[in-house]
């Protein structure tokens, strides 16, 4: 098991990112949110956790151990494979699940897609005695790299598309967030995640 990674960043994809340990290059897919706190040249530090397939090595890398944690307590859940506990926690952060699961909440559940109402239903019965009540500390923020500010569109885009979403659909959505985009723009820090989940929203209204 690998537990955590620690080295230079080597490259930042709209998916992943590679960390340099020892000569070595390891791929660490990543939600939006937590790439966009990645700057190819720093050091970074990220938690890991390694899913093992017999055709494949997963690393995925997370901004903090509680996204760690949860990340591996959601797989626990009947029909919940790691794709899917990371479109969860790239929708919501964790205290938002275990609010969530605790309050038995379907609505907030099924905003990510792949998980229906009666999939939702399964993994609040068998999470929510066990998740545990939000720990309420503040999410960490994170922020775009700063590329005339308009990076956020690729990363909202491609969080979209990676959660299930087609092109076309990432596109409507990217759209509708953009006011909210320009605004943060204007303050100087862009908040990915919270454009993720307001693109999340736009499209579940639709």
């Amino acid at each position: 098991m690998i537990a955590f990674v620690s080295g230079d960043v080597a490259a930042v994809t709209l998916t992943s990112a590679v960390i340099q340990v020892g000569g070595v290059g390891l791929e660490l897919h990543c939600a939006p949110h937590t790439l966009a706190t990645l700057r190819v040249g720093e050091r970074a530090t990220l938690p890991t956790s390694m899913v093992v397939r017999e055709e494949s090595l997963t690393l995925f890398g997370f901004v903090d151990d509680d996204e760690k944690s949860v990340f591996e307590l959601l797989q626990t859940a009947s029909g919940v494979g790691p794709k899917l506990a990371q479109a969860m926690l790239a929708v919501h952060r964790p205290d938002e699940l275990r609010r969530a699961l605790t309050t038995e909440d379907v609505k907030t559940l099924t905003t990510v897609p792949g998980i229906g109402q009666k999939g939702a239903q399964r993994i609040i019965l068998e999470l929510k005695d066990r998740i545990g009540p939000p720990s309420g500390g503040a999410a960490p923020r994170t922020t775009a790299p700063s590329t005339g500010g308009e990076a956020w569109r690729g990363q909202v885009h491609a969080g979209l598309v990676g959660l299930g979403w087609s092109a076309k659909e990432a596109d409507k959505a990217v759209e509708a967030v953009t006011p909210q985009a320009d605004e943060m723009v204007s303050t100087g820090s862009v908040d990915v995640a919270a454009l993720l989940r307001s693109a999340l929203r736009s499209l579940s209204k639709a």
